[in-house]
Order: structure tokens, then sequence, then C-alpha cells
């Protein structure tokens, strides 16, 4: 069957807030306008009275899907290590939690929870046997800075240990025979600039405005990727550390590294920023190696869903309700992208 394509209902988070959609809204527009069958929710934004719902709720959802022909995917989970007022969260309190989010999937037809990035081994253990009892699978999410291939030197605030996070759950994989953990890769990992929405951000909070025209300037002549070296050898010294962060970006993951994983992937994201047109009518993110790594999982005969996650929501928010990114089209492009890319 090939690669899949599907949307997480996150990319349409300023929609929902302001209620101009509800899911029945996005459903319709992933079968009407998107012509795919994917379905990725937040488990609190879309489910009433999360993590009970009622069973109006449920009968709703299940009529929904039907309606549309589409196919629950995955069901987002977080683990809020601070929602007790006296105490931070135990390990064996998130298996806990983990066991609602694997029960709700279960009964609202997803075939996996996508759990937060790193998630300890200890947690997964404590939620594997209701895991196996439903027939639900535990995939957390590879989320930069975390790689695919082991590296101790990477640090970060996700895990332990992130540079090796991935293979640490491999090895669990391989020592306990499941089938019910897995992952959830993010395309974030596979950056090749910085993302444009938040350099065009950074230039919109420059103070120096002469300065800043300089470096808008700038991008239409030097490479995104370029750009922050670029500005940092033309005006040393110039910008703030903030700034620079907001030019700088790494690559944790190549292309094929994701071959490593392959067996274990549940669905991937399909990380978006900004959709342009880099051709007439030809749209792509230019901080992403979307081409590159659809081209491995073809190769590799990957049967399996990308779900879009719009997520250049935030660094436009400081403007006016009128300069809001258009979530509806930027998801609508991406899938254009997605199609000609996987060859539909």
């Amino acid at each position: 069957m090939g690669i899949k394509r599907g949307v997480s209902f996150y990319s349409y988070q300023q929609a929902q807030f302001f209620g101009e959609m509800d899911y029945h809204d996005m459903c319709r527009e992933l079968r009407e306008t998107l012509g795919c069958d994917g379905v990725e929710i937040i488990n609190e934004t879309t489910v009433p009275k999360y993590p009970f719902p009622t069973r109006e709720f449920l009968a709703d959802w299940h009529n929904t899907m039907a309606r549309y022909d589409l196919t629950p995917v995955a069901l987002d989970g977080f683990l809020d290590t601070l929602r007790f007022r006296d105490h931070v969260m135990t390990r064996k309190e998130a298996g806990e939690l983990l066991k609602l989010d694997l029960q709700l999937a279960a009964d609202m037809g997803f075939k996996h929870v996508r759990t937060m990035t790193g998630l300890p081994s200890e947690v997964i253990e404590w939620a594997l046997d209701t895991a196996v009892k439903l027939d639900v699978k535990i995939a957390w999410e590879i989320h930069t800075p975390i790689p695919i291939k082991p590296d101790p030197t990477i640090q970060g605030l996700y895990c332990e240990s992130p540079g090796t996070a991935v293979y640490d759950t491999v090895e669990f994989i391989k020592k306990t025979g499941t089938k019910h953990v897995g992952f959830v890769p993010d395309m974030g990992i596979f950056t090749k600039a910085p993302y444009l929405d938040v350099v065009e951000a950074a230039v919109r909070h420059m103070k120096d405005r002469k300065f800043a025209a300089n470096v808008e300037a700038m991008m239409k002549e030097v490479p995104l990727a370029e750009l922050g070296e670029a500005i940092e050898k033309k005006y040393p010294g110039r910008l703030s550390p903030q700034e620079k962060r907001s030019f700088a970006w790494k690559t944790v993951a190549q292309p094929e590294d994701i071959e490593l994983i392959l067996p274990y992937i549940c669905s991937i994201h399909g990380k978006v920023h900004d959709m342009i047109e880099v051709a007439p009518g030809v749209y792509d993110d230019p901080s992403t190696m979307n081409a590159e790594v659809i081209e491995v999982l073809k190769k590799n005969n990957w049967n399996g869903y990308i779900c879009t996650e719009f997520e250049g929501q935030r660094s436009r928010q400081d403007q006016g309700r009128e300069h809001l990114a258009d979530e509806v089209d930027q998801v609508r492009r991406h899938h254009q992208m997605l199609k000609r890319l996987i060859g539909e």
C-alpha cells in the first residue's frame, strides 16, 4: 500500500481556539479537500471530559470516522509531571496515566499512543501489559535534539540520556520481544536550514530597524541555511544570543538513519513550519529534507502514515489576528507536496 497521508489535528490549533473548526470540520477537510484518511488527535483537545469520555462522544466519534471513511492513526498523550500540587509525578503514576491513554485509544479505534519524547523504559514497562491486552502500541516521539543513531555527546532536556534514547528503546524491544513499542519520528530531526517563520520573527523583533532592513535584504540573496553565518561575518557581534538561536540550526539525523528503525516506526510526524512556493504551484518547507526522507521510505517500501503537523503558528502570534498563519492553507500545501513526493 505504501506511504499514506494523514493530519494531526494539532495543525488546526488556532482554528479550534477561535471556534472556527471542531473535529467534525477537520474530518470533512481531510476527506473532501485533502483526499486523505489518517487522523491523529491531541487527547485533551479533542476529547471532552478527558480521560473519561461520554458514551455519546464515542458514538459520535465512530459515526464521524465512518461517515468520512477515516482511519484513527495516533492518539497523542502527554505527561504533565507537575499536575499535582504536592509532588512531581512519579514514573509509576506516569505509567498509570499512560494506561488511561491506551484504553482511550482502544475505545476510539487508534492504533498507537504517541507519547512524549524519550519516554523512560520504566514507564513503558509499567503500561506494557495494558498495551498488549488492548493491542495498542506505545510509540514515543523522536524529536529534536534526539538523534536516531546513538550520540552520547548530545545533551538536552527531554530525557536522562538524549543521545542514546532511541538505542535504549530498541534494546528494550529486542530484549523483551514486544511488538507493542515503537517510535513516531518527527521530520524536524531532518533539518537543512533554520525555520523560516522563526527567522522572520527574529527580524521583526529587532530593535535596530536599520539593521533589520539589512538582514531582510540579505535574506533575498543568501541561502537560508547560510544566513546566520553570513550575518555574523558581515555584522560581527550584532546578533544577540537570542537572535543567534533563531538563525542557528542543527541536523541531528540523516535521511538514511531512518532505515535503522523502520521496523519500529508506527507513524511519522510531517513537521511543517512554513510551506512556500518554490516554483509556480509547487510548495515545500525550505527547512526540512522532505524529498530525501520520503525517497528512503519509498526505497524500503515503508507502509505507514505521515501525519502533517503544522507548527508555524506560535512565531506569528505576536501580531494581530490578520497576520496569523492560515493553518488550513498550510496543511493543504503540505499535502500537495506529499502527493508529489509520494507519487500519488
